[in-house]
């Protein structure tokens, strides 16, 4: 293996959302990542998640299942779970069943304690909780969920991360393992300094639509093209703003009172008049290497091939399947190209004899 993370050992017990993602951005960038996993599967190239991992199938419910699974997590640095509250530990897989060394990281929505914490949740209700959701959409309709980007992967997947090599540097000088007890609700709030900074200083109104971030800033927002396309204008600063009213051919005086509120509602409406005469693919080479900061709003399909992300090699194609290349880079430790996804249980024999299982003994696990 290659990449910053080769010498850390992952075993990830398998299941949904952010905890598989932060498996398979681990092995991006070197960690041996290997699943536990309760069935066999054929391989699966749209299963993104499982890029780079190694997978294991057991029977938890066997003895001889649990006592393979515990040889694992004793062969492992950290490991990663994503269920309820209290389910590892009736498996007999809790953290005080395991090594002093191990990082046991676990990811949920509620956290592992709270009144919320054994009820089922998803993306939209912890960003609900949070105060987060009600901040997004139109004025005039209902909140709007930012697909599951926000609690899933921001406020869950990054701070298991966080949590997890924090945990790592923090044994090296400890020598003992912990708990990482990642919560949605307490990431999404952790993103929010700005914001909070904001209400705090009177500067934020709970009004939605009607903020510097939240599509309120006539500058700060999407616009319809006249081919039905959409153009995102992000021009904050005084300087972009400029350039945003030289190149769309809108008033130059607006700039003297850019963060007038009183202002925005008008010139929505004029901002929307100017943007609707020219198409998507007009606007982008008008603004093409303005600081205006304004970009064309590309689908999933289109997002490839623009030449910014061509270039970098932003987007990959593994087994026909367009994917994110790893992130971040690395000027030494570079991480390879990420293998496809194999079949679930595809290394389970491999895997055991490893941890040191005779081939008889390897039978009597697998059936």
């Amino acid at each position: 293996m290659t990449g910053p993370l080769a010498s850390l050992k992952i075993v990830e017990f398998s299941g949904l959302g952010p905890a598989p993602l932060a498996g398979q951005l681990l092995a991006d960038l070197g960690a041996e990542v290997i699943t536990v996993d309760r069935r066999a599967a054929p391989a699966n190239p749209t299963d993104i998640n499982r890029r780079g991992k190694k997978s294991v199938v057991l029977d938890l419910k066997s003895d001889t299942g649990l006592a393979a699974a515990q040889r694992l997590i004793a062969a492992s640095e950290v490991l990663i779970e994503g269920f309820r509250p209290g389910v590892m530990e009736r498996l007999g897989l809790g953290p005080n069943a395991c090594p002093e060394r191990l990082i046991y990281a676990r990811m949920t929505g509620w956290g592992q304690d709270g009144p919320l914490a054994q009820t089922a949740g998803h993306d939209i209700n912890y960003l609900a909780l949070t105060g987060a959701l009600h901040a997004m959409g139109n004025a005039d309709r209902a909140p709007v969920p930012p697909l599951n980007l926000v609690a899933d992967y921001g406020g869950g997947t990054m701070f298991l991360l966080l949590g997890i090599l924090s945990a790592v540097i923090e044994r090296g000088v400890s020598g003992k393992g912990q708990v990482v007890d990642a919560a949605m609700v307490d990431g999404v709030p952790a993103m929010m300094g700005l914001i909070h900074a904001m209400l705090a200083q009177g500067k934020w109104s709970e009004a939605r639509g009607t903020n510097w971030l939240d599509g309120g800033a006539p500058f700060y927002r999407c616009y319809t093209c006249a081919c039905g396309g959409y153009v995102s204008v992000g021009a904050l600063e005084p300087q972009f703003h400029a350039l945003l009213l030289e190149n769309a051919g809108l008033p130059a005086e607006h700039q003297a009172s850019q963060n007038e509120t009183a202002h925005w509602p008008e010139r929505h409406a004029l901002y929307a008049k100017a943007f609707a005469q020219r198409r998507r693919d007009e606007w982008s080479e008008t603004f093409a290497g303005s600081d205006a900061c304004v970009a064309p709003v590309l689908t999933f399909s289109e997002a490839q091939f623009h030449p910014h992300m061509a270039e970098r090699g932003t987007f990959i194609t593994s087994g026909g399947v367009m994917q994110a290349a790893p992130a971040p880079r690395f000027s030494r430790s570079a991480a390879g190209a990420p293998n496809p996804p194999s079949a679930v249980g595809a290394e389970t024999d491999a895997v055991l004899e490893g941890l040191g299982y005779s081939a008889a003994e390897r039978r009597a696990i697998t059936g």
